[in-house]
């Protein structure tokens, strides 16, 4: 690998951001007598929105969603949201792993959203974006505090998350969990660790994912895996070990996503695949395209997220038929809306 490879990051570029009007380039290289500097270390901001409950409008995702941050230090080389950081002027690249937003003024958001007149119990997804569990969170506490009101108000929320951190919050998920409120996702992308360290460069070892899924699931707490994205030509024949592996561990029941490479994330993800595995890019990329059309991008609703063609139909039955095998007359406990309640409400019961 080239000496020049960033360790521990997932993009290795900053593409060029349409929002930003000037940035710094290395066009002529041999003219410069000495290299561009850059600061490679995570930095994080302070923002402070004036609302945090996202009504997102598309059939494929929940209609609600949440996140404390935006930004994510993973640096998942895949991750849908790196085209997001753009609107903040920065990279959907290097930018979107070192540069972390930070809500602090979350939790007091959504009390507000709870305590508006109009507001009836809904699933909020933790995150939509970016993982709630990443690790400044353990340091500034914001999505434990989001849970804490969630369990205040008595309302549903979901999770998804690929960071042990979550079992910090295990006593909380439990009272969630004990009143039908709290749903989890681990996403297990792969078994190998050695994609996970290229691809996923600063998130919980596979196993280490399983181990938590386990934990949350003897304490009560319903949990599933997201089989999420799922890369024809490199994980895909994977789907069957991580249904099982994850059944065996606890989960009830499962989802999966195809990856699709919208906007500048197709430039970031090609560049890494042929620095990490050049005999297999050509054929990996060939058959992300097979997937949506021809093309690395696909932004339609409905087609995105399980592509179309015969690679996605056999990812799909592949998919099915694991669920049924390791999952089957598995099912998460369906959410009690009922429970809702506002500061001087009073719940009548017959």
């Amino acid at each position: 690998m080239d000496s020049s490879y960033l360790q521990g990051r997932g993009a290795q570029l900053n593409p060029f951001n349409p929002y930003r009007k000037q940035e710094y380039k290395e066009e002529h290289i041999e003219g410069l007598d000495e290299p561009l500097l850059r600061n490679s270390r995570t930095r994080f901001f302070l923002e402070t929105p004036k609302k945090i409950v996202n009504r997102v409008d598309s059939p494929d995702v929940p209609p609600f969603s949440l996140n404390p941050y935006q930004g994510c230090e993973h640096g998942c080389i895949y991750c849908y949201a790196r085209n997001t950081h753009q609107y903040w002027g920065f990279s959907a690249g290097l930018d979107f792993e070192r540069n972390i937003i930070v809500k602090h003024n979350a939790p007091e958001l959504l009390e507000k959203t709870f305590l508006h007149p109009k507001w009836e119990a809904q699933v909020i997804s933790l995150s939509g974006n970016t993982d709630c569990y990443q690790p400044v969170e353990r340091k500034m506490k914001i999505t434990r505090r989001l849970l804490e009101l969630f369990l205040k108000y008595k309302h549903p929320v979901g999770i998804i998350t690929k960071n042990l951190l979550i079992e910090r919050d295990i006593d909380i998920l439990s009272e969630l969990a004990r009143l039908k409120l709290v749903h989890v996702m681990q996403t297990i992308t792969s078994l190998r660790e050695d994609i996970r360290l290229q691809m996923e460069p600063r998130t919980a070892t596979y196993q280490n994912r399983l181990r938590v899924m386990e934990k949350l699931s003897r304490a009560g707490i319903p949990v599933g895996v997201m089989v999420a994205p799922i890369i024809p030509g490199l994980t895909s024949e994977e789907v069957p070990r991580v249904m099982k592996a994850a059944a065996d561990h606890g989960a009830l029941t499962a989802g999966y996503t195809i990856v699709r490479l919208n906007g500048p994330i197709a430039d970031i993800f090609r560049d890494w695949i042929r620095k990490n595995y050049p005999d297999a890019a050509a054929k990996v990329l060939h058959q992300i395209a097979e997937c949506h059309g021809g093309q690395l991008n696909d932004s339609r609703f409905g087609t995105r997220m399980r592509g179309e063609g015969q690679i996605a139909a056999g990812i799909r039955q592949l998919f099915t038929l694991s669920r049924k095998k390791y999952m089957g007359g598995r099912q998460m406990p369906a959410y009690d809306f009922t429970l809702f309640t506002k500061p001087g409400q009073m719940k009548l019961n017959f």
